[in-house]
């Protein structure tokens, strides 16, 4: 057995039993514990060398299991939200949709520039804010601040009759 074998082994046996409580507490409902478990070990041992601190090793465990959770609960939630696209769009009539396309490209158009191509390349394209502040060479406060102000401006555009009411989002 290799030595680096003999030391993760040596490392989890002693907290076996607090690291399996803590994945069925933390996985509950969300995924089976077992596979939690086995996902969180192979992750452990195969960054193993990148462990500084062996006394700490419960806690390294404990971070990879509460990453694996975290992102098994955003895959199912995108999994659930394109499944409900799937069916609004089989549901909805293909005019209907390109009229709403229309009608957004519209409103976009009439945004200021920095902000229209701020929330393109936001939420259509999909990039973070700190890239947009690196091509916009910006902060990136002022990224989210254009993010901010063209949502509430395009949502004005787009729905006069709410404001016109006096509701507000703010």
């Amino acid at each position: 057995m290799s030595q680096n074998k003999q030391l993760f082994l040596t490392l989890y046996e002693p907290v076996h039993q607090s690291f399996e409580r803590f994945c069925k507490a933390r996985s509950y409902g969300q995924m089976p514990f077992k596979d939690l478990m086995q996902e969180t070990l192979l992750i452990a041992y195969t960054k193993f060398d990148q462990l500084q601190e062996p006394d700490k090793f419960l806690y390294y465990l404990f971070g990879i299991a509460s990453r694996i959770v975290s992102n098994h609960r955003r895959k199912v939630q995108y999994e659930s939200l394109t499944e409900m696209d799937t069916v609004m769009t089989i549901t909805q009539p293909a005019a209907d949709r390109q009229a709403e396309k229309e009608q957004l490209y519209k409103a976009l158009s009439m945004l200021p520039v920095e902000q229209r191509e701020a929330l393109i390349l936001f939420e259509i394209v999909g990039f973070s804010v700190k890239e947009i502040a690196g091509f916009q060479q910006k902060t990136e406060d002022s990224i989210r601040q254009q993010l901010s102000r063209g949502r509430k401006k395009l949502l004005s555009l787009l729905s006069p009759n709410i404001n016109s009411k006096g509701i507000s989002y703010e």
